[in-house]
């Protein structure tokens, strides 16, 4: 990798830089849009393979998931054989919280929210209202879900208008699949109800 180097002492100055290279790429696989969606499911098929070993690191952005059912959840899971979302995980979380008031804020870790050795769903969000306004944003990271000799990291950070309260939350998970065996697919749902409408997008990290 090349050094970034300027050509005098100040950088307001600067008139040249050097060539950066192998900073890497983030490369667009797939979309996903919800509606009226119980699931939205990447998994490996015939015609489409979503998660290999071509990256070590993949990304899921979710944008505006928004429920048809009030104060509910995003949950995740993954699968090894395509079909069944059941992967064994142990997994731990946090937030905070601020109302829109700032009359109530919140730091804390939730034990209600781990799982230890569970097939179950993960949580990835806070739960959100099904007001028209009310979504959810934000990204989880999978790492080398390819790898048979390893377990599978993930880590998420998401922005939730909190279901209890008018105001903000900044959702911590982090866990890993136990499990030797390939990471196939990646399945997102609410704890009850629908996904009404948003989009998730998967990318590849070279």
């Amino acid at each position: 990798m090349s050094i970034v180097k300027l050509n005098n002492q100040g950088v307001k100055n600067a008139t040249a830089f050097g060539s950066i290279t192998g900073l890497g790429s983030m490369t667009f696989i797939k979309k996903l849009t919800a509606s009226s969606s119980a699931t939205l499911s990447f998994v490996d098929g015939a015609s489409s393979v979503v998660l290999d070993n071509t990256y070590k690191e993949y990304v899921f952005t979710f944008n505006n998931m928004h429920p048809a059912t009030n104060d509910v959840a995003l949950k995740g899971n993954f699968t090894t054989d395509g079909t069944n979302f059941n992967v064994t995980k142990t997994t731990t979380w946090f937030g905070a919280v601020n109302d829109q008031d700032g009359t109530y804020t919140s730091l804390g870790y939730s034990t209600g929210r781990d799982l230890a050795q569970s097939t179950s769903d993960f949580t990835i969000s806070q739960s959100t209202g099904n007001e028209n306004q009310s979504s959810i944003s934000g990204y989880l990271h999978l790492f080398n879900p390819s790898s048979t000799t390893f377990v599978k990291h993930f880590t998420s950070v998401m922005s939730t208008d909190w279901g209890g309260l008018v105001g903000a939350t900044n959702d911590f998970g982090a866990g890993y699949c136990n499990t030797t065996s390939a990471i196939t697919g990646f399945r997102v749902n609410f704890n009850s109800g629908n996904i009404d409408a948003g989009d998730i997008c998967l990318y590849g990290i070279a």
